[in-house]
């Protein structure tokens, strides 16, 4: 089917493949999801039914308030008693909301999850006792009888519970919440709807992005498939060109660092805020002091001169972080908070952090620092520097030692002598 649709005058299921149909639901006025990203265009929860000759399977429902749009879409495609398979890829509430009603509709039906999704499963819907399910892992299949259906372990994109379905005969992934993005048009296919590119990279930097690694473990149990169609969660289901998308997963999730400074070289970013240019200086000495350890890479920015948004992708391929700051107000100051908490869309566990700064009463900013730098699961080595207002010369000569002690780390040089937290301890 290549004509212009409009899903959203009608309340039928949508068919894009052979026996494969979209039995989803439009949101077009949402225009904020999950708190942490805007949609201005609203979403789409895709669910979709493969028909076979020995029965019929639903892949993934709806959100529930959107249920009975689903059951329309649903109920004007087959009978409840043709439902053997339910399958669902992520039990996040948009995707499982209705499972609950169809399962009561279609009790003869198995469901079909991961094997994480076990405990999930009851905490999200409070399911009661005795309900049935199977799990099931990369390998796994299920047969429709001239369909079937192939499982996929994909963890962490973006849950602990996630995987993929894919129809083999057909050549269709249904991949959860990959590929997917929150863009809502009744048209329903990439090769129709208008340009959602800015979409599908916000998506990916806001949900996948944390986990590049899995992403690119996912990426080598899709990129063998014969590939004709991908039917994501949300967004426009991607039946022209399917495999550039894949392509662009991996650009995404593929480190552009070792191109600028070689692969055997690491990675160190200084940023620092100054008010009378003391932990400027500090910086300064810190940078030289890294800079002597051959095979470290290190940097240096002023946070006053502009917004931290665009420091997230160096920081994110880098391989150490020092964040130096004045007290100010016993507090660290907000240039550095705002750097801190823009993190959250990367994954920095187990890289190196360090903090610095001047003080002039108390110097709290540079526990603080460190403290934020442990919730994002980040290694401190050394215990950081704090100077009383300007720093003498011997102090910058500590300055530069700290840098070189957190260089040597890096490359292996000097043993880690983690700071800890007694709070921890309690």
């Amino acid at each position: 089917m290549k004509g212009n649709i409009d899903v959203s005058a009608h309340r039928r299921a949508v068919e894009f493949a052979d026996g494969v149909y979209w039995v989803g639901a439009l949101d077009p006025t949402l225009r904020n999801f999950d708190i942490i990203l805007t949609t201005a265009n609203g979403t789409t929860y895709n669910s979709y039914l493969v028909k076979g000759s020995e029965g019929v399977a639903v892949i993934d429902t709806v959100k529930e308030n959107f249920s009975d749009e689903f059951f329309a879409r649903l109920e004007s495609e087959v009978d409840y008693s043709d439902i053997k398979v339910i399958v669902l890829n992520h039990l996040e509430p948009d995707h499982s909301g209705a499972l609950p009603e169809l399962m009561r509709r279609a009790p003869q039906a198995q469901l079909y999850i991961s094997q994480r999704a076990t405990s999930m499963l009851k905490a999200l819907l409070h399911a009661e006792e005795g309900l049935q399910y199977t799990t099931v892992k990369t390998g796994d299949s299920v047969s429709l009888g001239d369909r079937t259906l192939s499982f996929l372990h994909t963890p962490f994109l973006h849950w602990p519970d996630t995987q993929c379905t894919f129809v083999e005969e057909e050549g269709v992934l249904f991949s959860g919440d990959v590929f997917g993005c929150h863009y809502c048009d009744k048209r329903l296919f990439n090769d129709l709807v208008g340009d959602f590119r800015f979409s599908f990279d916000y998506y990916y930097a806001h949900i996948m992005r944390p986990f590049k690694k899995h992403v690119m473990d996912a990426l080598k149990l899709i990129e063998p498939l014969q590939l004709r169609q991908i039917a994501p969660t949300h967004g426009p289901i991607l039946r022209e060109r399917p495999r550039r998308y894949v392509t662009h997963y991996r650009e995404l999730s593929t480190s552009s660092l070792s191109r600028g400074i070689g692969d055997d070289d690491q990675s160190m970013i200084i940023f620092y805020m100054s008010s009378y240019g003391n932990t400027a200086r500090m910086a300064e000495a810190i940078s030289e002091g890294g800079s002597t350890v051959e095979g470290v890479r290190v940097s240096l920015y002023d946070l006053q001169g502009g917004e931290t948004d665009p420091f997230v992708d160096l920081i994110e391929e880098a391989d150490a972080l020092l964040v130096g700051s004045p007290t100010i107000n016993g507090d660290a100051v907000k240039p550095g908070w705002d750097l801190l908490s823009s993190l959250a869309v990367v994954n920095l566990k187990g890289k190196l952090g360090a903090a610095f700064g001047s003080f002039g009463w108390s110097g709290e900013a540079v526990r603080m620092i460190e403290d934020r730098m442990r919730g994002l699961k980040m290694h401190i080595p050394r215990q950081g520097v704090r100077v009383k207002l300007i720093p003498t010369e011997e102090e910058l000569e500590e300055c530069r030692s700290f840098g070189r002690e957190i260089a040597e780390v890096l490359v292996g040089k000097s043993q880690t002598k983690e700071v800890i937290d007694f709070a921890d301890l309690v």
